[in-house]
């Protein structure tokens, strides 16, 4: 199997720092959680459908929401963070 292809704007994961605290960089760990919740952005996805990947950060001791796109074949990430909302969506799926 092979491994997600990820990309970004560089000034929107800057921004996503300032706001969030999260890299785009740390946020492609969610993805890698076997536990990882996918759901459809229905609030975003006017121009291209959007997602959320519900899953846990590479130590294992959060859990990310990271909305992205898929772009050419790549995962485009663009915004994660540890929002409450995410949380709740990821226990409840994994009866947590």
């Amino acid at each position: 199997m092979n491994e997600p292809s990820f990309e970004w704007d560089p000034a929107k994961n800057r921004e996503n720092v300032q706001k969030h605290g999260v890299t785009f960089y740390e946020a492609q760990a969610a993805f890698l959680d076997i536990k990882r919740v996918i759901a459809e952005d229905l609030k975003h996805s006017k121009n291209e459908k959007r997602y959320y990947c519900f899953g846990a950060n590479e130590k294992g001791t959060g859990i990310l929401t990271v909305r992205f796109t898929y772009r050419s074949g790549r995962i485009r990430i663009i915004g994660a963070g540890y929002w409450r909302e995410g949380k709740k969506v990821y226990e409840q799926a994994n009866s947590v």
